[in-house]
């Protein structure tokens, strides 16, 4: 599986990830760095978007924070936003 080079942030990420409690900032930090050896680990619960996001992907940081993102290229994403389901809306 390829791994992943190089991340870019939203600034609405920045944002929501500031406004997170500090215990869910540092558990998202441990998964991405499982998404940066392998973007599709299945710890991460990796999936694909529908709708009006059906060009985006999601990730799990846990039951009820996920972070949202879309491949550049292959070995490149960038953070859309990390938050509740509502990311999705």
């Amino acid at each position: 599986m390829r791994s992943i080079k190089r991340i870019k942030i939203s600034s609405r990420y920045k944002k929501s990830f500031r406004t997170l409690d500090s215990q869910i900032q540092e558990k998202a930090i441990e998964k991405i760095n499982i998404f940066r050896e392998n973007p599709f680990d299945p710890r991460l619960k990796t999936h694909k978007l529908h709708g009006k996001d059906r060009d985006c992907w999601a990730f799990w940081v846990d039951y009820r924070y996920r972070i949202k993102f879309t491949f550049l290229s292959e070995d490149k994403v960038l953070f859309l936003d990390i938050g509740p389901h509502n990311i999705y809306r």
